[in-house]
């Protein structure tokens, strides 16, 4: 390789965008880091009670989640479709789709 191509190449690699931590960096935070998926996303099949327990106790985790707001921007933002985030069940989040959350 050339001295002018290794130059461009490096040049070029520059303008490549940063690490999108800051954009993940609210997961540290987060009450359910580390509590395992199984609490937040509904097996196939699940349906009545079981779900609505199941439900009902993922959001009782992010009730007191100093990062919910994030959580649930970033589910809005992303369309996440299936599991509770932010302490919203994918049908409630649906409701949410077009209105901006802040």
């Amino acid at each position: 390789m050339s001295r002018t191509s290794a130059s461009s190449s490096a040049t070029s690699a520059s303008h490549l965008p940063g690490p999108a931590e800051q954009d993940w960096a609210w997961q540290a935070d987060a009450a359910c880091r580390g509590l395992g998926s199984r609490r937040f996303f509904h097996p196939a099949g699940e349906r009545g009670e079981a779900r609505i327990a199941r439900d009902r106790a993922a959001k009782r985790i992010c009730a007191g989640c100093p990062v919910r707001a994030e959580c649930l921007r970033h589910a809005l933002s992303v369309g996440e479709t299936y599991g509770v985030w932010g302490g919203l069940t994918e049908e409630e989040r649906r409701g949410l789709a077009g209105r901006r959350y802040q």
